[in-house]
């Protein structure tokens, strides 16, 4: 973990402005996200990071921050100066699972004619190496989400699973893809 620490420091709150020396650069060429942290780091700007940004659902998956997501892994595909990006999320969870919330009032018919979360895959297309740095909780879609990067790069609190299943559910259910 120490090797990732100066592109992965802890972030608890505003970013900070320096790390290590080296300074923090925002995002240039996108918008402001809603869900999702975006920046380029690096000694020139060759990685691209992106932190899921709902602490308060744990980084749930919704349908807003898997579109942002889309946009930002699309935009660093794009941009010939990143060479690799890494996907991480917060010291509590990584990402705790689709956001149940957001479905609970659908039926699963509902859920798959309106293709609900039906993108959610597009990681697996991104060229690039994706690295999944993981602290925390990965479960159901959060896991599977870690499962898709190239390589997952696991903190001591890390935790995998798939809760999904005491609910009677397939892990991955979803085949559908519109990337």
């Amino acid at each position: 973990m120490a090797a990732l620490r100066v592109l992965l420091p802890r972030v608890r709150g505003p970013l900070r402005p320096r790390i290590h020396g080296s300074a923090w650069r925002p995002f240039a060429s996108g918008p402001n996200f809603e869900y999702i942290i975006v920046e380029k780091r690096g000694k020139n700007n060759t990685v691209g990071l992106i932190q899921l940004n709902r602490p308060k659902a744990l980084n749930a998956l919704c349908n807003g921050l898997i579109e942002e997501l889309n946009q930002a892994l699309k935009t660093f595909q794009e941009d010939p100066a990143v060479g690799a990006i890494v996907l991480t999320g917060g010291d509590k969870a990584f990402a705790a699972g689709a956001d149940i919330k957001e479905m609970q009032n659908m039926s699963f018919q509902e859920c798959y004619s309106q293709k609900f979360l039906n993108h959610w895959d597009c990681l697996t297309q991104v060229k690039k190496p994706v690295i999944a740095a993981v602290n925390g909780y990965a479960l159901g879609g959060g896991c599977e989400l870690a499962m898709m990067c190239d390589i997952i790069y696991a903190g001591e609190k890390a935790q995998f699973g798939q809760p999904e299943i005491l609910l009677g559910t397939i892990p991955g259910a979803d085949p559908l893809s519109s990337c």
